[in-house]
């Protein structure tokens, strides 16, 4: 599984590219590893779409306002609950394999380590290190279990011990209350007014809010920050859209 994994990051790595534009400073990865801050951005985005188009295929229906505010809240709390509970359940699985992977590599280098040290010179020359290079440095690194370990567990694994294996309760309670926030805001104006006045209202307030997100993401993918926002403002609008476009049909029809 190990090698299969390599194999497919090494044919990553052959088709990256330069970077388009300057790059100020050093990059920080843990950002990007985040589970937290990817559950919290993507949890607001699929709140935002997701309501939005539970909210205008409801008002293209024809239906009352306080039919649409019901539904709204009842697409809310689904969703957050539903998040919510895939958050912490991802995670929470990622973070089961994670400790069960470390845990058998720890066993093997207890019980067998002149094995896992020639494994960790090997993989050195793997990465170009020349083999008496890699044999100083394997040998070094196994002195000590500790070390030893997050070696192998960065090198053979994938798998950076010192910036944790992530909480799957922040995961989920980020998810949950972005996923919250997000949905609350295309249902916002059906609180205050109704009709065409409500529909109007929360559609800009939604496309604010979505090349918002949008935005934001460059935090994770690096893009620009017009191109990130007018993407997710252009899939909103486009949901939104058929959804009041299906509604409206299925009014008429039930009509």
């Amino acid at each position: 599984m190990v090698s299969s994994l390599r194999s497919t990051v090494c044919g990553m790595t052959s088709r990256i590219v330069p970077h388009a534009g300057p790059v100020g400073g050093e990059q920080d990865a843990s950002i990007s590893k985040s589970g937290a801050l990817r559950a919290a951005i993507f949890g607001m985005n699929d709140g935002l779409v997701s309501n939005l188009s539970l909210i205008f295929g409801v008002a293209g229906s024809g239906f009352a306002g306080r039919v649409v505010v019901i539904a709204g809240f009842a697409g809310l709390l689904a969703g957050a609950f539903s998040m919510g509970s895939g958050e912490y359940v991802s995670m929470k699985v990622q973070r089961e394999v994670y400790e069960q992977l470390i845990h058998k590599e720890a066993h093997e280098i207890a019980t067998q380590p002149e094995e896992e040290q020639r494994e960790l010179a090997r993989m050195y020359e793997a990465k170009g290190i020349d083999p008496e290079t890699a044999e100083r440095i394997s040998v070094a690194l196994m002195k000590d279990p500790q070390v030893a370990l997050e070696a192998h567990a960065r090198e053979e694994l994938g798998i950076d011990m010192k910036q944790g294996l992530g909480s799957p309760w922040a995961a989920a309670g980020s998810s949950f209350v972005m996923f919250s926030i997000g949905a609350a805001v295309p249902l916002l104006p059906f609180l205050f007014t109704s009709g065409e006045t409500a529909i109007v209202v929360s559609a800009g307030l939604s496309g604010v809010t979505l090349f918002a997100v949008g935005g934001a993401m460059t935090i994770l993918t690096g893009r620009g920050v017009l191109f990130s926002g007018a993407r997710m403002l252009a899939i909103g609008a486009v949901a939104a859209a058929i959804t009041y476009g299906v509604g409206s049909l299925v009014g008429v029809a039930v009509g």
